[in-house]
């Protein structure tokens, strides 16, 4: 697939020329492409409590309220209506659809630390979000029907005041293009964009993570509160009059900042709270270990057998500080690490290949907790 998917040009070509610099229409990206599930399968998932959908329909002779959303579970009944343009939107398809994740992993010349979720919204003719734009990359590939996008890199991104969604209030289009089953579009972020089916149509949009300094900012500080420890009491043995018992003074200013000066992070520690940060695991995901685990030497067979694969909700990641399983540090045997890195870049271990006692036992314990299976059980 890669030889169509970035037409013709390699991955580190379309780095140096593409990624966050300008977008990229590729016709038949992925020739014969309509989706990898069908409507019905992506409308039970959408009415499923346990999977984020949104609903949005357009209501132009509703002056002030033409945009409507209503978050999931979604019902059968808002998934027939026929009098307006609307469309159902399911996050995360990459863990519900063993086809939707094998999608999402073939744009892994992007780190999995940036990748974020598989994403498709299924619309009837006319439908859409309206004209926006997103704080991260994205490719939009479409699936079955045919859907009109416009866009433009465009200054102005004043929204409309009130409205559900972030929709612009000023959206004057550039480039307007009308994608077919296997076409798709790259978009930096900030390009603003409106895409309108054509007709019944599926797009697979594949997001990128790109959290903000105040986000990462915040959830390093509780990260850090976990961890550090200061000594000292306050004390004011030289504690004076004042004229004034409401004033907090100087001196106890000085104090405090002088204790807490002591707060000191280094290099580790970020290192260590990326890891953990980008592998846990969102709110909603929840992990099933078997209900009847194999035993370590049954195990060991189906492995050789069949291989190994990791969940589709478990997130692997490595730095220089070693490897990070769904928000945790993975204590391991560092002759193991060229096993491990391969199994968190591949994200599957192929048969017959040899492993040691050390690596299975942790492959083994990953299995007891629902992270990871033979691939047999899995596939």
């Amino acid at each position: 697939m890669m030889k169509t998917l970035l037409g013709g040009m390699s991955p580190r070509q379309f780095l140096e020329e593409y990624w966050q610099k300008k977008p990229l229409l590729v016709r038949q990206a992925v020739p014969g492409f309509t989706g990898v599930v069908s409507r019905d399968e992506l409308f039970d998932l959408a009415c499923d409590a346990d999977v984020e959908s949104r609903y949005v329909r357009y209501l132009p002779d509703t002056p002030g309220s033409e945009w409507v959303l209503e978050r999931g579970p979604q019902t059968r009944g808002r998934l027939r209506g026929k009098r307006q343009p609307w469309t159902v939107l399911v996050q995360g398809l990459n863990l519900w659809s063993p086809a939707g994740d094998a999608l999402l992993h073939q744009f892994d010349f992007i780190p999995q630390a940036r990748l974020d979720d598989l994403m498709v919204s299924y619309a009837v003719d006319g439908g859409g979000v309206g004209p926006h734009f997103d704080n991260y990359d994205v490719f939009l590939l479409q699936g079955i029907g045919k859907r009109r996008w416009q866009i433009a890199d465009q200054e102005d991104r004043s929204l409309v005041e009130d409205a559900p969604l972030r929709i612009l209030k000023n959206f004057q289009p550039a480039h307007d293009w009308v994608l077919e089953p296997g076409d798709m579009l790259y978009l930096p972020p900030h390009w603003a964009h409106n895409g309108t089916a054509i007709g019944e149509c599926t797009t697979y949009s594949i997001g990128f993570r790109s959290p903000t300094a105040q986000e990462l900012g915040a959830e390093f500080l509780g990260w850090m509160q976990e961890r550090i420890c200061l000594d000292g009491l306050y004390a004011d043995p030289d504690l004076t009059l004042q004229e004034n018992s409401a004033e907090i003074g100087p001196k106890m200013i000085d104090q405090i900042e002088n204790m807490l000066s002591a707060i000191r992070w280094s290099r580790k520690d970020v290192t260590e709270f990326i890891g953990e940060y980008l592998t846990e695991p969102k709110a909603h995901i929840f992990f099933d270990p078997p209900e009847k685990p194999l035993s370590r030497k049954r195990f060991e067979t189906a492995v050789n057998k069949h291989g190994y694969a990791l969940d589709a909700r478990t997130l692997l990641l490595w730095s220089e500080t070693g490897f990070y399983l769904n928000g945790e540090p993975v204590e391991f045997d560092p002759a193991d690490h060229p096993a491990l890195a391969d199994l968190a870049h591949r994200r599957k271990l192929e048969r017959g290949q040899t492993l040691s006692a050390s690596f299975l036992d942790l492959l083994h314990q990953w299995h007891e907790d629902g992270f990871a299976h033979p691939s047999s059980d899995h596939d």
